[in-house]
């Protein structure tokens, strides 16, 4: 890796931190940097999984003030996601790795329809505040993280997003209390995936280490900053790399 490319990666980490951390998908922006800086993509889904985890720990403690009072939903949602990331990042190392190269443009062209969807999901989860109040969502919640957990074992991109309409559907919250929890569901998934990969998969070490440094600084960033950059620049940069991420894919 030239050290332009260090620097490309390193920058993705940092946007990816920044991003998931406000809303998710920055799986789209590391995911094609590292494609096009020459890892297969399987090795690259791995080790974005491990660079990431780091800098969805930043950006859960920087959401630390809106996880109080949340324990018991952490726990009840946080084991949904601890089974569904395993389950996810199990399929990835067992399936074949052609399987993978095939599904991943489907799952990005999903991840980018739900990035575009995403202000109509935030206006369905306003106008949903005005019903009652559900104190834990139900066994559909349980059941929707648990599939998100899966994909985002799997693969990832968007799982912020997924969850954020999930819980901003079935819970009446804060929104911002939500994407706390969102934060730390997602470090779950990551993080279980991430111990798998270490132990199973083949980790780009460079990679991984300079992805990592990035997103724990996009995660301060997120959290401080991020919720001031204009969403639609950030939906467009999204849809920008990941169509890129889908024409790579499908070219070769």
């Amino acid at each position: 890796m030239s050290p332009w490319e260090a620097f490309g990666v390193f920058a993705a980490g940092i946007g990816a931190g920044t991003i998931n951390t406000i809303v998710g998908s920055g799986t789209l922006l590391t995911f094609p940097v590292l494609l096009a800086v020459g890892l297969p993509p399987v090795t690259a889904n791995v080790s974005n999984t491990l660079g990431l985890v780091p800098g969805s720990i930043s950006g859960g403690y920087g959401y630390r003030r809106e996880l109080v009072g949340q324990r018991d939903r952490l726990l009840r949602l946080g084991t949904a996601s601890l089974l569904g990331g395993t389950l996810g990042a199990v399929l990835l190392l067992i399936l074949p790795a052609d399987a993978f190269q095939a599904i991943v443009p489907v799952l990005i062209g999903i991840a980018l329809l739900l990035v575009v969807l995403q202000p109509w999901l935030a206006r369905t989860v306003a106008a949903r505040r005005t019903g009652p109040v559900r104190a834990d969502g139900g066994v559909g919640l349980l059941l929707g993280v648990f599939a998100t957990g899966i994909y985002g074992g799997y693969f990832g991109a968007a799982q912020g997003v997924l969850l954020l309409g999930l819980m901003g559907l079935l819970l009446n919250d804060d929104l911002q209390r939500i994407n706390a929890t969102k934060n730390i569901l997602a470090t779950v998934v990551n993080g279980v995936a991430a111990i798998i990969f270490v132990i199973e998969a083949h980790i780009d070490w460079t990679a991984a280490l300079l992805i990592a440094g990035g997103s724990v600084i996009g995660g301060q960033i997120g959290s401080r900053v991020g919720r001031r950059l204009p969403p639609a620049v950030l939906r467009g940069l999204i849809v920008v790399v990941g169509l890129t991420a889908i024409a790579k894919l499908l070219i070769g």
